[in-house]
Formats: C-alpha cells, sequence, structure tokens
C-alpha cells in the first residue's frame, strides 16, 4: 500500500512494535502524519527525543479505554493499527476485569471511533495465544479479534474496513524469553518451565512489514497469519549460553506446551498463500472470488483438519540462524532501539 500523505494513528505505539513501525513508515515511506496514541507521558517523551521531535509525528495521550478521547484522535484518520493491549500473562491472571476493560472494551471503543470518524482501514495486532486460549490474555485477544472482523457489519454502508494480523513471539520484544535468557546467563542458569516447549519466532521488522503488507491484501474480516519459524526453547538457550545450567521449573498457570496460529477448527475456512495463511471471515460482506488470486498470488483452500502448529511446523531455525538471531537481538537491546 502507498501510505505516502496518509495520516496514520497507531494505539500503543510507544511499544517495541510502534516504534520499529513509525521508524520504516518514516524511512521508507512519506506519511503525511503520525499520530501515536499511548497513556503513558514518559514513553511519550522518550520517544520524541530518540525521533528528534519528528515534524510528522504527533504525541496523543490518551487510553483506549476513553472513547472521546480516540474520536478526537481519529479526525482527519486514514489508517490505523491498533497495537495497544495489556499482555503480561501473570499480571492479568490477578487482575482479570483490566484486561477485559482494556483488551476487549478499548478494542470496541477503536473499531467504533474508526467506522464513525470514516477511517479507511483498520488493522488490529493479535497473538497466537487467540487459538485456543487457555489464559485470560488469549481469551481476551479472541474477543477482541471477533470484535473487529464483525466490525465490518457495523460498517456496512461506510467505507470503513476493518482486519486482524496474528503472529507469534516477536524476539527481543519486552518480556519475551531471549532479554531473560540474556539476564539469567550472568547467573550462570537458565530457567526453562518444560523441555518440551516450543515457541514460533518472528522479528521485530518482519512484524512491521507483515502488518503493513496486510494493508494492501485486506478486503475487510480476514485474519493475516504469516509462515514464520519454530524453535524450541531448549535449543534457543543453548545457542545464548551452551555454558549455562538448565533449571526445569514447571508450566506456568495459563501456559502451553505448543503454540497454534490456525487451529484446527479455523482450517475449513482458511487459505494457504506463498508467504502467509488466511482466515476468511465467514460472513456475506465479502467477494470470495477475490481470494482466488490476492495481489498475484494464488490461494489454496487448507485441507480440513489443518492446524497450524509451532511443534508440527516445517520450518525449524538452525543454531547457526539462532546465533544470528541472539547477536541481532543484543545489538538492538544495546542500542535500547534508538534512533538518532
Amino acid at each position: 500500500m502507498d501510505f505516502q500523505n496518509k495520516t496514520i494513528l497507531i494505539t500503543g505505539a510507544t511499544g517495541s512494535f510502534g516504534q520499529r513501525c513509525v521508524r520504516i513508515l518514516l524511512d521508507e515511506y512519506q506519511p503525511k502524519k503520525i499520530i501515536i496514541f499511548s497513556r503513558d507521558e514518559l514513553k511519550q517523551f522518550q520517544m520524541q527525543e530518540k525521533f528528534n521531535n519528528h515534524e510528522r509525528l504527533r504525541f496523543f495521550i490518551g487510553d483506549v479505554r476513553d472513547k472521546e478521547r480516540l474520536y478526537r484522535a481519529m479526525d482527519g484518520v486514514d489508517l490505523v493499527i491498533h497495537a495497544a493491549a495489556l499482555k503480561q500473562v501473570p499480571a492479568i491472571e490477578y487482575n482479570p476485569f483490566e484486561a477485559i476493560r482494556t483488551n476487549v472494551i478499548g478494542a470496541y471503543n477503536v473499531l467504533t471511533a474508526a467506522i464513525d470518524r470514516g477511517v479507511e482501514k483498520v488493522i488490529a495486532l493479535s497473538t497466537d495465544k487467540a487459538a485456543n486460549p487457555i489464559n485470560l490474555y488469549g481469551a481476551s485477544k479472541l474477543c477482541s479479534d471477533k470484535l473487529f472482523i464483525s466490525g465490518n457489519n457495523l460498517a456496512s454502508g461506510k467505507n470503513t474496513r476493518l482486519a486482524v494480523v496474528r503472529y507469534g513471539n516477536v524476539v527481543g520484544s519486552r518480556g519475551s524469553v531471549i532479554p531473560l535468557f540474556l539476564r539469567q546467563k550472568k547467573t550462570g542458569k537458565l530457567t526453562i518451565t518444560d523441555e518440551r516447549m516450543t515457541r514460533f519466532l518472528i522479528t521485530l521488522d518482519q512484524g512491521v512489514r507483515f502488518v503493513l503488507n496486510s494493508f494492501d491484501h485486506m478486503v475487510g474480516g480476514e485474519i493475516f497469519v504469516p509462515k514464520i519459524p519454530s524453535v524450541k526453547i531448549t535449543d534457543l538457550a543453548k545457542a545464548i549460553a551452551p555454558e549455562c545450567e538448565i533449571e526445569i521449573t514447571g508450566i506456568r498457570p495459563g501456559e502451553k506446551l505448543h503454540e497454534v496460529m490456525v487451529p484446527e477448527d479455523d482450517s475449513r475456512n482458511t487459505l494457504e498463500l506463498d508467504n502467509f495463511f488466511l482466515i476468511q471471515p465467514q460472513y456475506h460482506w465479502w467477494n470470495k472470488d477475490y481470494y482466488l488470486n490476492i495481489n498475484g498470488q494464488k490461494s489454496k483452500p487448507c485441507a480440513d483438519g489443518f492446524r497450524y502448529s509451532s511443534e508440527i511446523n516445517t520450518h525449524w531455525l538452525s543454531s547457526d540462524e539462532l546465533k544470528i538471531l541472539v547477536a541481532e537481538v543484543v545489538k538492538d537491546i544495546e542500542t535500547s532501539y534508538s534512533y538518532n
């Protein structure tokens, strides 16, 4: 999609995804304006410094729980990327309704404000934990996904279209396992909850570019799932600190052994393309023929019962690839995602 002269609003934009997305948009496109919508004034101040008070950036202090503030922020906005969410599983299990207020009610506020303000396209970020969820974080994000998909019904007769992007663990993001292992490396011991555990991995750049590319493909109501590699957590630990002892601590409440991004029950609505899967909407607002050929890519239906899960993935990172990945994360951490 051509983002030139577009006004783009990103919720939760002071996070890892938002900052990298802003950097790519400024470096490679010519947006008219990027609105940073978040509730933490300190992070906004720090981001302003990192981006040298860039003339195309606007900073709005606000919370997705506040519909009136969203209405004000979306005045004249063309595109929205909804990245704001409460994500820490233990904190959410302890404070469940706070997750509902942000991840579910906040999602509804974003999509209704976007529709009423005439935003052209909205993409909401989801998570692999929303597929067959076993914790409240996953369940709240599944609710958010359903809201954004069905939001296309609310937009009937208007131009706004809404879609969802779902992907796995972002390498090196705040709260992810690689920074944890790097900290634990200094102690000589890494903790792993279960030695059988596998995860999908995607880099921050890959995640951002996949979201931006999905604006090109969407007609409304889709869930886009990138094809990305899997890793065994024990292999990742060995790549980071082969000299360290590994302690098995036991699976935590709400944690999965493996992660799913396309569950079996969605297989009958899922198409496979070269670089991603597309879970089609089940309602009548879309033209099924569109999905036969998407921007030059021919699609094929997935078999009934297909499941895209980290332990049965056909693409696994080798030890050499893991070492390269870890080196990139270390470099990012050392520069603290600072862009001068």
